[in-house]
């Protein structure tokens, strides 16, 4: 690309210290011209190093700056970066990954449309047999569903998401910016909204990076307790299931199909059977998948463990989501 767009980088950090520097090294080893890229680290008040990693950097590197986000909240961050932006092209990216060093110019030379993707593959950086395991669970489709920014494609296809993408300044200019009231989805929210109003998202398969994920059963079960919650309150905000897909409410219904039983039994203790059955049929699909994805680096305990802190995580804080809707509706909120 002989003439360089400027292009404007938003990172959003919160408590990054582990995973910033490696981001912002891949940045700048990418081949796009430095002279015509600014990187904005917007930091939700960080109690560890971020920030004093950011302003490092920004110290040695003029074109990455450092705002501070005092709401903490991730939309209100990006939002922050793409107001004090001034590229052509917009890049959202998350400090929990690195960035091949031709993502930022094969996806400015692919952007023929509203927003352009790459694919995401999903890595950790410390492996172990646990971590290992996390890691084969995030990258299945069993796991985290048919997105096509994890699952791949094998050519340039229109989605209704993607990850980390790069938007024309022109298309927040004409949709809108993130949703602040969503502190997770803010993302997917917005993708739809482009997509309802006539604008194409397409993913771009031959552009990669590597998200690297929570390593230990904890931070994964928090982590998506809190994307399982956060999909209710999308629907309540946005008042529309249409930011949404059936992938993000099978955990619920996978929860609700022992729960649902399990109480009932109190009255009819037939049903209970299907509580039973539910789990069985669960457990043996995991037993069968986390054979056939064994690998040296883990073992069938670890990924039988990853599959069921996943999705009963991920379900349990959908169903915690609707008890915090219903308990809105009810003070009127």
């Amino acid at each position: 690309m002989k003439n360089f767009p400027r292009i404007s980088i938003i990172i959003p950090t919160l408590n990054e210290e582990r995973y910033i520097a490696q981001c912002l090294d891949s940045i700048l080893e990418a081949t796009y011209s430095k002279e015509k890229m600014e990187v904005i680290v917007v930091d939700g008040m960080s109690q560890d190093r971020t920030r004093e990693i950011v302003q490092a950097y920004h110290e040695k590197y003029s074109s990455i700056h450092l705002l501070e986000n005092q709401d903490s909240y991730t939309p209100v961050g990006m939002n922050l970066g793409i107001n004090a932006s001034k590229g052509e092209y917009i890049f959202i990216l998350s400090a929990h990954a690195q960035y091949d060093s031709d993502y930022f110019m094969k996806l400015v030379e692919n952007i023929d449309a509203d927003c352009v993707g790459g694919v995401l593959v999903t890595d950790v950086k410390n492996e172990n047999e646990k971590s290992s395991a996390i890691k084969e669970v995030l990258m299945h489709r069993f796991g985290v569903g048919n997105a096509s920014f994890r699952t791949g494609s094998d050519k340039v296809k229109l989605v209704d998401t993607v990850a980390f993408g790069c938007y024309r300044r022109s298309t927040f200019e004409k949709y809108g910016l993130f949703d602040e009231k969503l502190i997770r989805n803010q993302d997917i929210e917005l993708n739809k909204r482009i997509i309802n109003g006539g604008g194409k998202i397409y993913l771009i398969p031959e552009v990669t990076c590597t998200y690297f994920a929570r390593e230990d059963f904890m931070a994964l079960a928090k982590n998506n307790y809190a994307n399982g919650f956060w999909n209710i309150l999308t629907a309540y905000y946005t008042k529309t299931l249409n930011s949404l897909s059936l992938r993000h409410f099978v955990p619920l219904l996978f929860v609700l199909s022992l729960i649902i039983p399990l109480i009932g039994s109190l009255i009819l203790p037939k049903i209970l059977w299907i509580a039973l059955f539910s789990l069985v049929s669960y457990l043996s699909l995991v037993i069968i998948i986390s054979f056939r994805i064994k690998n040296s680096s883990n073992t069938i305990r670890y990924l039988i463990m990853s599959f069921l802190t996943l999705h009963l995580s991920y379900g349990w804080g959908s169903l915690m989501g609707i008890f915090s809707l219903l308990k809105k509706m009810l003070k009127g909120k």
